[in-house]
């Protein structure tokens, strides 16, 4: 069954138009391929409102959230390799995700990887997508990371079970540095602009870690009469902290666009560019209970302001607040059912009712999840 999947796996990859590192790692280190991957089946209902002549603008809907299938192994000696195909049509699939080799002869001090893989930017994005807590990544996150992966190459590399600090742990100091074309996955670069992306995280115990990353880049404008490049600087800090069955996660993001900037996109999806220049800032924090009965409740709180130099009512950039409730299953290793219900608040004047923002959107969501290995 693995040769049959591991062919077509080949098959389909040489017929495409072409993972921080991957999404997921493999669970053995033998040196033959291992297949990889998880599939998100997903039942969406969404709070519209309703038309004015009172008939339901609500919508409900199944869909793949992702379908994901692919490989990864070493190769004697000292180099492994990793890629990861998305099959979903609602992530506009089937593409390349991620793809990219890694030299690893000085691991865990130091691993370069060539490829393309996500950006080491933050802490939720450097969260595979089947381990977060809530269905979606925070607005804030998908915003001002993307395009979410890249090409490129990435150096990174921990403290392994060395003292520092005068502290004995694994990993207490983790870092990553990336240089890439910035235009985004399997897309060509033209120019000798790349991104620049690093990320340090520090975690002195087990319970408690402190990240911190930075973004800087150019690329062309898309107006070929301007002659000036567009820049992007990002910068974020995070918390994670993991105590008697609780965990607590925070970050905030800070961005700055000159020239364009690009809104939407996530993962795998496609991000829209728009002209003009921008500051954004956002922030998450969520807080889980692992129980014995294999259930964790979720509630999270949200906040993305897409351009700070307006008024938070002007309806064209309106600030936005979600709130999360969600409850995780786990009934085994490989399987996850989600449940979410996300209340969103778009932030509104409260003296003049033609600059009320509240818009009909909730969500209700349920998805699970299979992983393949």
């Amino acid at each position: 069954m693995k040769n049959i999947l591991f062919t077509l796996m080949v098959a389909f990859a040489t017929s495409l138009t072409s993972f921080g590192q991957g999404c997921m790692e493999p669970s053995t280190s033998t040196a033959g391929p291992q297949i990889i991957g998880y599939l998100q089946p997903e039942f969406r209902y969404e709070f519209n409102g309703e038309n004015a002549d009172g008939t339901s603008k609500d919508a409900a809907t199944w869909c793949f959230r992702r379908a994901r299938l692919g490989l990864t192994g070493n190769v004697p000696y000292d180099f492994s390799y990793y890629v990861l195909a998305e099959f979903s049509s609602f992530q506009n699939g089937p593409y390349i995700l991620d793809a990219f080799v890694s030299y690893n002869r000085f691991k865990p001090w130091f691993r370069i990887s060539m490829g393309q893989f996500k950006k080491p930017f933050g802490l939720e994005l450097s969260t595979g997508c089947q381990d977060l807590y809530t269905i979606n990544r925070s607005k804030v996150v998908e915003e001002l990371t993307a395009p979410d992966r890249d090409l490129g190459i990435m150096l990174s590399g921990t403290s392994g079970t060395k003292k520092i600090f005068g502290l004995e742990k694994e990993n207490i100091l983790s870092w990553y540095l990336s240089f890439t074309n910035g235009t985004g996955k399997n897309v060509f670069d033209g120019d000798l602009s790349k991104d620049i992306v690093g990320r340090i995280v520090i975690a002195p115990t087990d319970w408690i870690s402190v990240g911190a990353s930075y973004m800087t880049g150019k690329k062309k404008n898309p107006d070929v009469t301007v002659k000036d490049k567009d820049e992007r600087m990002r910068y974020g800090a995070d918390l994670q902290l993991k105590k008697y069955n609780f965990i607590l996660q925070a970050e905030y993001m800070y961005g700055q666009d000159k020239g364009s900037k690009l809104i939407g996109g996530g993962c795998g999806s496609t991000p829209e560019l728009v002209a003009g220049d921008f500051e954004s800032n956002g922030y998450f924090a969520q807080l889980m209970y692992d129980t014995k009965w294999k259930i964790m409740p979720v509630i999270k709180y949200e906040n993305y302001d897409p351009d700070m130099k307006l008024e938070n009512f002007d309806h064209t950039a309106y600030s936005v607040s979600t709130m999360t409730f969600g409850i995780n299953y786990y009934p085994n290793d490989w399987t996850r059912v989600q449940l979410n219900y996300l209340y969103k608040s778009e932030a509104s004047s409260s003296t003049e009712l033609i600059n009320y923002n509240e818009i009909p959107n909730d969500m209700l969501q349920l998805q699970i999840q299979v992983k393949l290995n």
